[in-house]
This record gives C-alpha cells, structure tokens and sequence, in this order.
C-alpha cells in the first residue's frame, strides 16, 4: 500500500513542497518545487512578520494548496513545517491562523533543536558522510544549524540565530561588504559561535558537510565554471574543492549585486545573501582548520520525510 505525502518547509527566504509517494521501504519523488516567500524581509530582527511578508507566503501556500489538491494528498498527509522566522515572530500565531484559514495548511512551529535534527537525517540521506565525525551546517535565512555526526548518530548540535537575512539586515551596509562590516561581521560570528568552538575543538570534525541555499548554489557556481551546465538532477551528493570555494568566495566578496548576478550559476534569490553566507563558510573553515568540504542537497524536508519512512 503506497501513500502519498506533501511536506512544506516554510524556510525564512524560501518555501519548498515535495510531493512523493511512500512505499513500504522507500520513496519516490512525485513533485518539488521552492519559491521565493521572504518572509523574513524587513522584519526579522524586529522579531515581525511583515503584512507584505504575510502577503508573500499566502501567495506561494496558495499556490501549493492547488499543488497538493491536483495531485491528491490528503489534509492527514501534509505536513508544514515552520523554522526561525515564524517562531521568533511576536505575531506567529496570527500569521499560522490565517494561513490555516486561507490555505487549509496547518502549520508546525518546530524549535531549532528539531530543525537540527531534521536536516542531520536529510544530509544523511542524501550524502554519504562516512564515520569520522563531521561538522553539518545548515545557512537559512533566519537561523544556522550546526550538527556534529556521523553516517550513524549525532553527537552534538545547535541551532544559532545568525542566518543570512539577519546578517544581511545587520552588516550589509555597503555592496560590495566593506572591509569594516566584514570585520564586524567576523567579530559578530566569534563572539555568537562560543559552542560551537567547544564542541569542535571536542570532537575535531574533519571535514564540513554544508546543506540548503547557499551551499546548493556554490555546487551551481562549480559546475558552470568546470562543465558549463547545472549538476546532474539525480546527484546529491557533491564534494566542493576549498580552492574552488575560495575562488568563487573571492568573486563573490569583489563584486557588487550586478557583477554577482553575473556569475554563471547564481541565481536573483541568492544573490545577496550569498555574501554574508560564504563569509560564515569561511569562517569556520578557518577557524576550526577544516580542509575538506561535501555538499547535501537533501536538508530539512528530506529529513522529515526520512522520520516519517522510518514510523
């Protein structure tokens, strides 16, 4: 007997609906899709969600309302996650009512502890990760998850609130990032990733294994620079050489929003948060003496689709 199953995430920038059909013991991809929402816009270190931001996300969950209802998933099968933005919003419980009462989709509020583990058992699933401990690194827009794990458990994990809309809001005075607000920005990770540096300098992860937005489009940039052409469809897993990350961080770091635009494998989404992002890439890869660095294209969806396989 197979079911179908629609999860949502509803991430700070992005929102994104997989469809799939569930099997006895495994799945199979009907549909996905991920739109812009920005949610976070304006309004996140306010700790808001503005009426423009309100208006963004119902249009999108309309959208996969019809979605899910053209292809037949049940109300009982859907599954909507919210991460950093929605639960750090002083008006989250009256942005999930109207979307329940507009959409019909019932909203999940999850803390950063879960969304952790989520993404660990996305990343897992999409990328072989081996046995040595690795250092896992989610960039949203609201919140960074960093789990330490490997292909069987986690040993550490927190979720911290710098994702790339607050950075953004926050350090991006200038574009391109003046060299000041680059340094305020570093001083600003140091000073916010205090457990993270104990629980590195505990476990001495190897190598860092990167999911979502940021991390998906270097594995882009790479591709169109070394073959011209998107990663294949079916792939996800991906090892990222450090050279070829310091060589798009430093096209990225010179250029402004036009010049970034330009580079063959950005997309207009990323385009600006990309900044801020790679120098929290380059920041623990420095710190933490990391050489190696793996890409999942299988995150916190993926995750929850892998917990619900396993009920």
């Amino acid at each position: 007997m197979s079911s179908r199953l629609g999860i949502i995430d509803l991430g700070t920038n992005t929102f994104h609906l997989l469809i799939v059909d569930k099997n006895a013991k495994s799945f199979t991809s009907i549909f996905h899709e991920s739109r812009p929402a920005r949610i976070g816009l304006g309004g996140i270190n306010k700790r808001i969600i503005t009426p423009e931001a309100i208006g963004r996300a119902m249009d999108v969950l309309l959208y996969f309302r019809e979605k899910l209802d053209s292809f037949d998933v049940e109300p009982e099968n859907t599954f909507a996650f919210g991460t950093s933005a929605i639960r750090n919003a002083d008006n989250r419980t009256d942005f999930c009512d109207q979307i329940l009462a507009k959409t019909g989709i019932d909203i999940t509020v999850i803390d950063g502890n879960r969304e952790a583990e989520y993404i660990y058992y996305g990343v897992r699933h999409g990328a072989d990760i081996g046995d040595s401990p690795s250092l896992i690194m989610d960039i949203g827009g609201g919140s960074v998850e960093f789990i330490i794990g490997n292909q069987s458990q986690i040993f550490w994990k927190q979720s911290f609130e710098i994702g790339g809309q607050r950075l953004l809001e926050k350090f991006m005075r200038n574009d391109p990032l003046s060299q000041a607000d680059r340094k305020g920005l570093y001083n600003h990770f140091e000073e916010n990733l205090i457990p993270l540096a104990n629980a590195v300098h505990q476990y001495a992860p190897e190598k860092l294994v990167g999911s979502s937005g940021t991390f998906d489009t270097l594995v882009d940039i790479d591709f169109h620079y070394r073959t011209n052409d998107w990663p294949p469809r079916a792939q996800t897993d991906f090892e990222l050489p450090l050279e070829e990350f310091y060589r798009a961080y430093a096209l990225i770091l010179s250029g402004n929003h036009s010049q970034r635009l330009n580079i063959p494998g950005m997309i207009e989404l990323r385009v600006d948060m990309i900044v801020v992002a790679v120098c929290l890439v380059d920041y623990v890869l420095k710190s933490y003496g990391i050489r190696k660095l793996q890409v999942s294209s299988y995150a916190l969806k993926e995750g929850v689709l892998a917990e619900l396989m396993s009920k």
